[in-house]
């Protein structure tokens, strides 16, 4: 079981959301160490979930557990504001000291 449940709401294969995808994945593979699921959820393909999930604007991270969720709406190319706003920083610091 992982540790990490995380969804991305993306619109489309457009070049720049394959590539943000892509690259969120490097993110996570680097900080979690294998630790998460991620669901990519592409919101043309299925607006109902979107809805569901009070999806707004793409792409969206959200981290569904270990609660509180948390969001991440835009760019996500930035690291450590996506850490950050995940609530990941404090986790990695402890995953450090642990090792």
């Amino acid at each position: 079981m992982y540790k990490f449940k995380l969804y991305l709401y993306m619109s489309g294969e457009t070049p720049p959301s394959v590539a943000g995808a892509y690259n969120l994945r490097v993110l996570l593979d680097k900080e979690l160490k294998g630790q998460y699921s991620l669901e990519v959820i592409n919101v043309l393909d299925n607006p109902q979930r979107a809805e569901e999930n009070n999806i707004l604007a793409t792409p969206t991270l959200v981290k569904a557990s270990p609660p509180p969720e948390k969001r991440v709406i835009g760019d996500l190319s930035d690291k450590e504001r996506v850490l950050t706003a995940l609530g990941l920083t404090a986790e990695k610091e402890s995953r450090e000291v642990d090792q």
